[in-house]
């Protein structure tokens, strides 16, 4: 585990590591980047890259945190991936099961292997489960999140690179947006944003906006938040008409 610096959340596990790119969102993968610096570290959990890999060791780790968390599980791979055994997903689960006093916070792009496995599974309030949606091409990934027994179940639309303004947001409780950072990053409007934050503000759903990505995205210029000496700094920037706006499930 390690201390997060991802707004949403305070911590990372990951009890897998490594993925393969399945959409237009998965193009610059933070986690492949980041999976390429670590092997050149020479650290055993990357000896493979990124290639997909099991980590039975780390499924202890959770019991030793004496305070409750927020936890986002598998900030460097994808639990459901296809290569990944529903044993194991099960035993993953059984962690989180067993210590409720922390909030597991799960992301895939697989949410029809959600859906699959969802009766086998043990969905204990603390199991936030989530789905990335980064344009409209692959919004039925909506529909497999909200068709399962997840308590909480949340959207992540990042990077948005594409207007969505027919979200169903039928039993969808927390929508995080993002812009892309990074040198070749994909560029996000502010009527995207502002139109998906009234589509919550409709439905009652949780609006969490996260960055902008790169200043130049920002419809801001003047956004103090893009200083990084600035105590709520995010990549780009995180003010949308001078708030700052991240609210979240309790």
């Amino acid at each position: 585990m390690a201390q997060s610096n991802i707004e949403w959340t305070e911590m990372t596990w990951n009890p897998t590591t490594g993925c393969t790119k399945v959409s237009a969102g998965c193009k610059f993968c933070y986690a492949e980047v980041m999976s390429k610096r670590l092997h050149a570290m020479g650290l055993p959990k990357y000896k493979n890259g990124f290639s997909l890999a099991l980590h039975p060791e780390t499924l202890e780790t959770p019991y030793s945190w004496n305070k409750p968390k927020k936890v986002f599980v598998n900030s460097m791979s994808d639990l459901f991936h296809k290569n990944v055994p529903l044993s194991f997903i099960k035993k993953v689960f059984r962690v989180m099961n067993e210590n409720q006093q922390h909030t597991f916070q799960v992301l895939t792009k697989r949410p029809e292997l959600v859906l699959k496995y969802d009766e086998e599974l043990n969905w204990t309030p603390n199991i936030w489960m989530g789905t990335s949606v980064e344009n409209e091409k692959v919004v039925d990934r909506i529909d497999s999140l909200r068709n399962t027994h997840a308590r909480i179940k949340f959207l992540s639309l990042e990077p948005l690179i594409g207007p969505l303004p027919n979200l169903n947001l039928n039993n969808i409780h927390w929508v995080i947006v993002g812009g892309e950072s990074g040198h070749h990053a994909r560029p996000m409007k502010k009527e995207w944003v502002m139109d998906i934050k009234k589509q919550c503000e409709a439905s009652e759903v949780f609006f969490f906006f996260k960055q902008w990505g790169k200043p130049a995205f920002n419809s801001d210029p003047e956004d103090p938040t893009i200083d990084k000496n600035h105590p709520q700094h995010a990549k780009g920037g995180c003010t949308l008409d001078g708030m700052i706006i991240r609210k979240m499930p309790v």
